[in-house]
């Protein structure tokens, strides 16, 4: 094996983790790479690293030279560096404290009902078309849509625009159009909370609250609501759409789900931890020199905390390849941890909770309507996922 080797790996079985990646990770924790931009990093595979290194001040998003900073890709939001590298750690909690009322478990719980009927109106229109059909047209894509237009106050009608918008902001091979996309993001974002401050009588929706925060500017709402747009659909539409697929695919667990729907606790949390087979990773920087399992790294030096890979280490989870509803629970790292944990993980969690209980009862003799070989992932965004999810029943 060369001594540096070059991400992407690659993946001959989409529900496979990258062979190469399985190599890496019987040698140990922590790897020298070269990005898919070809700039040098390293890579941590190892669960107990990637937990802790989550939570350590010693890495950042930012850099204090971002314009001679390693690229993890040509993504404008997550290629390379954000924010100021001296207030980075103050501007990170100021951030989650304006952010955290807004999903605090109160509004979650109040928010469990209206998903749940969202979900109950996309499944009865699934039922009443018939199979065959697109779960991911269907259902993976419009719910989260909707559900975080609701949190936010996004007009639905946009959904178009917006997805648009964030699928070439998350675009990991072209700067210019990545760069574009968060920019129209952006200035759409600017025009809804001059819409919402002007309004004599703002709603409740997060974007209305954030634009009426002492303090807050127009610009600072802007960014932290578009953020929150693309954060809050993105990454569920995946986890729906994958989540699925492994159901589907893997001999005995639809059928498990669908004899037994109150088992869509375990059900969510595997779906959350094995789809992500590795072979990325989140970007931090080293604020300084530091060691990780030994091996020195510089101040100013990428660090890709591949939380895919880390939920496959066989270190912590049996049979970690496996999609199994009965397996004993372990935290996955798919929310991250600590300091930087996902503000949003309880919506998400709520979302593919009403959709597989829903689901699963609704559909017990749902199938997929093609070999999972045969499938199309979106390779180009950030977030993957799947095109398109063929199903029968």
């Amino acid at each position: 094996m060369p001594e540096t080797v070059r991400l992407p790996f690659e993946q001959p079985d989409p529900m496979r983790p990258a062979p190469l990646l399985r190599r890496l990770q019987h040698r140990g924790p922590i790897h020298a790479i070269r990005t898919a931009v070809g700039d040098p990093a390293w890579l941590v595979t190892g669960y107990e690293q990637v937990r802790r290194l989550l939570d350590d001040d010693r890495l950042g998003r930012a850099h204090r030279e971002p314009e001679r900073a390693s690229r993890s890709g040509e993504s404008a939001m997550f290629g390379g560096p954000l924010g100021d590298f001296d207030t980075e750690q103050a501007d990170h909690r100021r951030m989650r404290s304006l952010l955290q009322p807004h999903f605090s478990p109160r509004r979650m719980r109040a928010l469990r009902g209206r998903v749940e009927t969202l979900t109950k109106a996309l499944l009865d229109e699934l039922e009443a078309a018939g199979p065959p059909a697109d779960l991911h047209a269907a259902l993976a894509l419009p719910l989260p849509i909707a559900v975080i237009c609701e949190l936010l106050g996004v007009p639905y009608e946009d959904r178009d625009r917006f997805r648009s918008w964030t699928q070439a902001a998350a675009d990991i091979t072209d700067r210019a159009r990545s760069e574009q996309g968060l920019a129209e993001l952006f200035g759409y974002g600017q025009q809804l909370v001059a819409r919402k401050r002007a309004e004599a009588d703002p709603g409740a929706d997060v974007i209305s609250r954030l634009a009426a925060t002492d303090g807050v500017s127009d610009d600072e709402a802007a960014a932290m609501g578009m953020f929150l747009l693309f954060a809050g659909h993105e990454t569920t539409v995946a986890a729906i759409g994958e989540g699925a697929l492994w159901l589907l695919a893997t001999p005995g667990q639809w059928q498990a789900l669908a004899d037994a729907p109150s088992r869509v606790d375990a059900a969510a949390e595997e779906i959350l931890r094995a789809p992500g087979l590795g072979s990325g990773g989140i970007p931090r920087y080293a604020r300084t020199d530091l060691k990780i399992a030994g091996v020195p790294v510089r101040a100013g030096d990428l660090v890709l905390l591949d939380t895919g890979a880390a939920n496959h280490d066989s270190a912590v989870f049996i049979d970690p390849d496996r999609f199994d509803l009965a397996r004993p629970a372990t935290p996955h790292l798919s929310f991250g941890h600590g300091s930087r944990y996902c503000i949003g993980a309880p919506l998400a969690r709520i979302e593919l909770q009403a959709v597989f209980s829903q689901l699963a009862t609704r559909f017990p003799t749902l199938k997929l309507g093609c070999a999972p070989g045969e499938l199309t992932f979106n390779v180009r965004t950030l977030t993957g996922g799947l095109a398109a999810l063929p199903v029968t029943w």
